[in-house]
């Protein structure tokens, strides 16, 4: 007998002895235990996972219901910015076109003013003119009348 025989019978007996205390059912039942454990993990991680991708997806379409809100709003300022831009364009065509009226207006009144001094300036002319004649007598008459006219023309230019 040499020394490894004996450690090969001491090697059985304490595999026979684990055996007998069923050691290796313990250690079996431990391993399926872990073993069950992992796939508990797996299937949580695969059900966290799954919602985790609902989420995501719930995100992304309320993401794309907000862009599309956003462009509505857009769309809308912007056509309400040209609808106030159109008014505000028809209210300054009204108001340059009232102020042209007006200023045409007070041009004809001017001119129709203008004519009546000038007329009465004429009259007034004629009439001193007139006076004139009368009181120089009939020899002078066709210079005052040459000098009236002379000035009724200054007066109207």
């Amino acid at each position: 007998m040499d020394a490894e025989f004996i450690v090969a019978i001491g090697f059985i007996v304490f595999v026979m002895i684990l055996g007998y205390l069923g050691v290796h059912t313990k250690l079996g039942a431990a391993l399926d235990a872990r073993i069950d454990k992992v796939k508990d993990e797996l299937s949580e991680a695969a059900r966290l996972r799954a919602e985790a991708q609902a989420l995501m997806q719930s995100f992304a379409a309320k993401t794309a219901e907000a862009e599309a809100q956003a462009r509505s709003i857009v769309e809308q300022a912007k056509a309400e910015a040209e609808a106030l831009s159109k008014e505000a364009q028809a209210r300054i065509e009204e108001y340059v076109a009232r102020r042209t009226k007006q200023a045409e207006e007070k041009i004809a009144q001017a001119e129709a003013q203008a004519a009546a001094d000038v007329r009465s300036a004429a009259v007034d002319s004629a009439i001193k003119a007139a006076e004139n004649i009368l009181k120089s007598g009939a020899a002078d008459s066709a210079t005052f009348v040459e000098q009236g006219i002379a000035s009724v023309k200054s007066l109207m230019n």
